[in-house]
């Protein structure tokens, strides 16, 4: 009996092993784009003097790392004229600034240079409200077998406003975000929340609330349905566009930068799950 187990396992190895087929997919490469990550957020209780903007480029599928823009110059301006620098920490693609002005409706552009390439692109701080209360329902999710974290806050009836919400979780493995705008709820209070059945007591989620420009609530929205699965869940589906961000090129606008300089103002608290 110890002889025919054995051999049968040997068959079924042998079975599995024969239909494994290493399948190389040959996908074409674009030449590379210059991706810039210019989220200055001022959170509230700082002074928001410190912010850092990341300069990487876009690489092929299987490549295995992020390649860093390094040498590039890159700029703040306010309506004064002011220049806020930031300063690359060499060969990291980091590039910091330690003086910047936060400044509520004040109109900031960033200037990046890079590669003999000029690029631009402009943004309002606008006023984030305070979150007001954190309420926790043990029985949230759709089918009432999760924990559910809600967050409220309340919205300028005298304004149009648009937000960003962000969770994070030890229970997800990537922040959870979700842009708002108040077009339905101008004036009222707004919630959102956070549900996950794996949540347990003790457990920390922290969540983020940002201002937030229209033209930065679309780019979201749309980059939040792709991750979503509206642009297919294969996994070599890509978006049925290109998802672009606020950075113009000033010598070829057909070279244009991916990312998004946005400024926003930003409320940060932790929430202990009971």
């Amino acid at each position: 009996m110890k002889n025919i187990k054995f051999i049968l396992a040997i068959v079924t190895i042998a079975f599995f092993t024969s239909c494994e087929e290493v399948v190389d997919v040959d996908l074409e490469t674009a030449p590379p784009r210059l991706v810039v990550d210019a989220s200055l957020d001022w959170v509230k209780g700082t002074d928001g003097s410190e912010q850092t903007i990341r300069l990487t480029t876009t690489a092929g599928y299987y490549e295995p790392e992020v390649p860093v823009v390094s040498g590039a110059t890159v700029f703040v301006t306010n309506s004064a004229g002011t220049i806020f620098d930031f300063v690359e920490n060499p060969g990291t693609g980091l590039y910091n600034c330690i003086n910047f002005e936060p400044v509520i409706g004040e109109n900031y552009i960033l200037t990046v240079i890079s590669g003999g390439q000029t690029f631009k692109a402009t943004e309002t701080l606008y006023a984030c409200p305070d979150i007001t209360e954190i309420v926790q329902n043990n029985e949230g999710g759709f089918l009432g077998d999760a924990v559910e974290v809600r967050f409220f806050f309340q919205d300028n009836g005298e304004e149009d406003n648009w937000y960003l919400s962000r969770f994070d979780a030890p229970v997800i493995p990537y922040p959870d975000y979700d842009a708002i705008e108040d077009r339905f709820n101008q004036g009222n209070e707004i919630f959102n929340f956070f549900s996950d059945e794996d949540l347990e007591p003790g457990q920390v989620v922290n969540i983020s609330l940002h201002s937030s420009s229209e033209r930065y609530y679309n780019y979201m929205r749309q980059l939040i349905e792709i991750a979503e699965g509206g642009a297919g869940s294969g996994p070599f589906q890509v978006p049925p566009s290109t998802v672009r961000g606020n950075l113009v090129n000033q010598n070829d606008i057909n070279n244009y930068a991916l990312g998004y300089f946005r400024v926003t103002q930003a409320v940060k608290t932790d929430y202990t799950i009971q």
